[in-house]
């Protein structure tokens, strides 16, 4: 009754409103972590990011990082941004299981996925990633460690460029106490070596940045957003999660994070081609109109660079 009772508030949750935290700095301040880990589903925690660009405030924590405790260790989902971030996550773990950290996986090669691994490798854990996010992190590991060292000062302290010990291409699966866990590669989405965490039994993704909600997602230079949505419509889609904790913002359910990643993707994409069929420039492609998300957090920092940031990918298509 306790898991229907939960699928039937996922069903409902889109009719309700988003509670985003961008304008809050702090949610949990006896902790660097922004939020204190909930439990979503029996056995799986998330300790919610804050919806807005890292600061010294949230102290990196803008991203989702999530541990399973299987009955036989505990896996953990991103390393966190900072050493002082992944040590804080340990604390709260061990406040609620004796159960050692046996794994960690890391959602890509941003800093907010690896730059935490310095702390679960004195810990003696197995870090895992993908072979292209491991690759991004050695190229840009560095310029990552900078600007966390820069922004959080003392809140870097320990901090350092820590590489997986582990790295798989498709897919990486985990048996552990009473889970079934695939890391899966389902193919190009945000960022290189993205990957999404795949709970069968429990129809559960951890979708790393393949997903986000309640927030704006962010276009990079190396964002190919036709190959997204085309891993979205196909090995995303076809896993059919009943649950979904994106990379960012709160756990919700696959109609969410189809209309704030998916939705805006392809409105995105829609309205820059239009601009551009009507001979339009760069310098205009910034202000089409993304007026039916400018609800989202972080609508301010990236709609426009969104904008001429997708213009200067698709002018080439």
């Amino acid at each position: 009754m306790k898991i229907l009772g939960c699928v039937v508030a996922l069903i409902a949750l889109p009719v309700l409103p988003a509670f985003a935290s961008e304008d809050i700095p702090d949610q949990y301040p006896a902790s660097v972590l922004y939020s204190k880990p909930v439990e979503f589903i029996p056995g799986v925690f998330s300790a919610i990011g804050a919806t807005a660009p890292p600061t010294y405030e949230n102290a990196g924590h803008n991203n989702n990082l999530s541990f399973i405790v299987t009955g036989d260790g505990v896996v953990v989902i991103n390393s966190g941004g900072s050493y002082q971030l992944a040590k804080a996550l340990h604390n709260e773990i061990k406040n609620i299981t004796e159960q050692p950290v046996k794994l960690v996986f890391n959602e890509n090669g941003q800093g907010h996925a690896m730059l935490g691994n310095t702390y679960w490798a004195e810990q003696g854990v197995k870090i895992v990633a993908q072979t292209e996010g491991a690759e991004a992190f050695a190229e840009e590991g560095l310029a990552s460690l900078r600007a966390a060292k820069s922004g959080l000062k003392e809140r870097a302290d320990g901090t350092d460029l820590t590489p997986p010990t582990e790295t798989f291409d498709d897919e990486y699966i985990v048996d552990m106490g009473g889970f079934h866990i695939e890391a899966l590669h389902l193919g190009p989405s945000h960022s290189p070596g993205d990957i999404v965490v795949w709970l069968p039994e429990q129809s559960l993704v951890i979708a790393g940045d393949m997903a986000f909600h309640e927030r704006m997602l962010p276009i990079f230079p190396d964002t190919l957003t036709d190959e997204w949505l085309e891993t979205w419509d196909g090995p995303f889609e076809a896993l059919n999660a009943t649950y979904v904790i994106p990379g960012h913002g709160h756990p919700t359910n696959m109609a969410q994070v189809r209309r704030y990643t998916k939705g805006y993707l392809e409105y995105l994409r829609g309205k820059i081609a239009d601009h551009l069929d009507a001979g339009g420039t760069l310098a205009d492609a910034y202000y089409v109109d993304q007026s039916p998300y400018a609800h989202l957090d972080t609508f301010e920092e990236l709609a426009t660079k969104n904008a001429g940031r997708l213009f200067e990918q698709m002018e080439f298509e």
